[in-house]
């Protein structure tokens, strides 16, 4: 995810202060983890030199002075485009428990508990996924639905490979 362009996208919708993007950014996006504030002042300072931001005026407060930004005409274009760009699937073409069942292999090891105990991590986050969008509210339960997904997916690749596990076995020491 680009954070300056999320950033831009919430002030396109209004005008604000770096405080009152953090918390919006927080309340749509953090729900695993909140935006630090010096993230927030570091993003809006590319953006502001990079032009696709301005200070729309400061205002007093307890402490520094409160700046208030908004996006500007380049700052809309570049959101704009973002959003029109497809994100590219990500392919897992080469992943860690792949690896981990052809090590298994290669060196002896039992690769069907490998996989069974990746398996069993798998299930137990979708119990916590399962519990988090249950109690959660829209944006949680997308999120939580979308994770799912992937693990489903996961387990249908688990049980995949653990059907072919003899086969791999053949392979490998070939």
């Amino acid at each position: 995810m680009s954070l300056g362009h999320t950033i831009l996208g919430l002030l396109e919708s209004r005008p604000s202060h770096g405080y009152d993007l953090k918390r919006a950014y927080d309340e749509r996006f953090g729900q695993s983890r909140s935006l630090p504030y010096g993230q927030v002042y570091a993003t809006l300072s590319r953006l502001l030199k990079n032009g696709l931001v301005e200070v729309d005026g400061t205002e007093a407060g307890e402490g520094p002075e409160r700046k208030r930004y908004v996006i500007t005409e380049a700052g809309i274009t570049d959101v704009a485009r973002w959003l029109a760009e497809p994100e590219s699937p990500a392919p897992y073409l080469q992943s860690t428990l792949y690896t981990k069942v052809v090590l298994a292999l290669l060196t002896g090891r039992p690769a069907h508990e490998v996989l069974e105990a990746q398996r069993a991590e798998h299930l137990r986050h979708m119990r916590e996924l399962t519990r988090r969008k249950l109690a959660g509210d829209l944006a949680d339960q997308l999120l939580c639905d979308h994770a799912l997904f992937h693990l489903e997916a996961d387990l249908r690749w688990l049980e995949l490979t653990a059907a072919r596990l003899d086969e791999l076995a053949k392979k490998v020491h070939a």
